[in-house]
This record gives C-alpha cells, structure tokens and sequence, in this order.
C-alpha cells in the first residue's frame, strides 16, 4: 500500500448563519440542505444549540451552523445561547449574517447589527436580506445602500429562505471563499445531531406552535429512552415546565392538547426516521430549570 497516499482535497469549511431572532435562520438551514434538520417557528428564539448541517457537492462540502438568535441575555439558558452564538463568530471560515429584511427596511430589531457582533468578526463575512418575498422591490436599493456603509460585507445578498429565490447565489459566493481541505463529514451524513437529539427538538417545535406565549419558553424535552424494534421505534419523552400552572396548558382539557402535540410529533418523526414510531409523552415540572446549570447540562448544555 502507498503509504503517501492523501485524501483528495476538495473546497471546504465551516460557515456559521447569524443574526437577529426570527430572521430566519433555521429555515435558510433547511432550504439549503433539501431537509428539515432545524425546528422553525414564527416565536423567536427557537433555536437553542447549535446545530450543524452539512452541505455536499461533487467538489466542496459546506458544514453550516444555524446559531441561537443574537440578542440581550441575563438568564442562564439566555447566556449559553448566546455563548454559542458569539463563539461562531470567531471559528469558521465564512459568516452568513440574515436579517429580516422587513425589519431592516423599517429600523426595527430584526434589522439591527449591533457594533459588537461586527467587531468579533474575523473571517469573510455575507449579509443575507431574507424575506424579499414580502417586501415591495423599490424599498430594497435603499436597505442595501444603508448596510453597505456598515460594514464591508463581501456581498450583500437579497434572498427568501422560504421560498428558495437567491439560496444558489449564496452558495456561489460561499465556495469563492472557501479554503481547501478535506470532507469533514461522509457525503450521506446531513447532519452531526443524533437522531435522539433531532425528535427531543420535533416534540419541543410542536409544542412552540401549539401551546400559548409563555409556556413555549419555559419548555425543555428529555427523551428518556429510544428502543429501535423490528417494526417500530419506540419513543418515551418528558415535556418539562418550569411552573406547574403551564402543565394544565400543554395538557389540554381532557388531555386534547398534548395528543395533539404528540400526533405532530410522531408525524415529522416518521417523515424523518422512514419507519413507525411509537410515541409516548409525559409533562413534568422542574421549577426553574432554565436557570439550574446540572439540568442545562444534562440536556446538552
């Protein structure tokens, strides 16, 4: 055997999607990928860990890091968000800053930047306008000209996350960027969650878009076991609250609300994991968990 023989060199790195909560980073993940690999709700702040989805193609490989949303934070939980966030300014190979770019064109937070997240950058770094899709094409030139003086973008790219339109032109501008180097990753591999991690963040989505305000943030989702049998897989999940008044909400009357978290649930899990899946669900409270640093731990922390 050759012992000079080297693995073929090929574009690649890690790029890491920050920005504002709810601007769509999660669903630009996904876009990109061809596949849900990251939860998405209309509630800011969804996305809690950093998750990585990798992209390949025949000569490149690009490992994308959705990140917690950039914002103010005081509590515990808030804190290691935000640690995540700030640590992927400083360790990739080329940064997708996305902006809202509704909140952009009416200076709201969705469209903010603010001076220290710019100061921490220290790779190529891309402005995404997302949402192009809802807002009228004359109020862009001037939201383009305002973000151009900010900072000195690579490029500015105006997309929609949703819908798909400019996600090609952010990957041509990703690989003019990026250094060469080996896959990081095999090409069958989407994603370097496991797939426990993966249905814990299906459950906690679907409690996001079924239950009120409050409860979605106090929410953590623990899978107590994952059994593969022969003709299913059987999942047992703990929904826990902070509050014991919140677990009346996730609940329901006669517990409709819950059953109808855990038929969402198991109906994206089979999308995902390509077999049946039995799912059972409990509802617990930890009083305060989000500020308990073991349980943080504990849940991937």
């Amino acid at each position: 055997m050759d012992s000079s023989y080297t693995l073929p060199q090929i574009q690649s790195g890690m790029v890491a999607i920050v920005g504002p909560p709810n601007a769509g980073k999660s669903t630009l993940m996904n876009q990109l990928l061809g596949m849900k690999v990251s939860i998405v709700t209309p509630k800011p702040q969804t996305t809690r860990n950093r998750i990585l989805g990798v992209l390949n193609g025949d000569s490149y490989q690009i490992v994308l890091i959705d990140t917690p949303g950039l914002h103010k934070a005081d509590q515990p939980l808030n804190k290691e968000m935000m640690r995540l966030a700030m640590e992927s300014l400083t360790e990739v190979d080329a940064i997708l800053f996305l902006l809202d770019v509704c909140g952009a064109a009416k200076k709201k937070n969705s469209g903010n930047i603010p001076k220290e997240y710019l100061e921490r950058i220290n790779a190529p770094a891309f402005l995404l306008l997302n949402k192009i899709d809802l807002i009228a094409k004359q109020d862009l030139l001037p939201v383009i000209e305002r973000y151009q003086k900010l900072f000195p973008f690579e490029a500015i790219l105006p997309l929609s996350a949703k819908t798909g339109a400019g996600t090609d032109e952010v990957v041509t501008e990703i690989l003019k960027k990026l250094p060469l180097g080996p896959r990081y990753f095999p090409e069958d591999v989407p994603t370097d969650v496991s797939e426990r991690f993966l249905v814990g963040e299906i459950i906690r989505e679907k409690v996001f878009l079924l239950t009120g305000q409050e409860v979605p943030y106090s929410t953590a989702v623990v899978i107590d076991s994952f059994v593969e049998g022969s003709r299913q897989i059987t999942i047992h999940a703990s929904i826990v609250l902070e509050k014991a008044s919140q677990k009346g909400i996730v609940i329901g009357k006669g517990g409709h609300k819950l059953k109808s978290i855990g038929t969402a649930a198991r109906r994206d899990m089979e999308k995902m994991l390509g077999e049946k899946v039995l799912l059972k669900l409990w509802v617990k409270v930890k009083k305060n968990w989000s500020q308990n640093s073991g349980f943080l731990k504990e849940i991937g922390f």
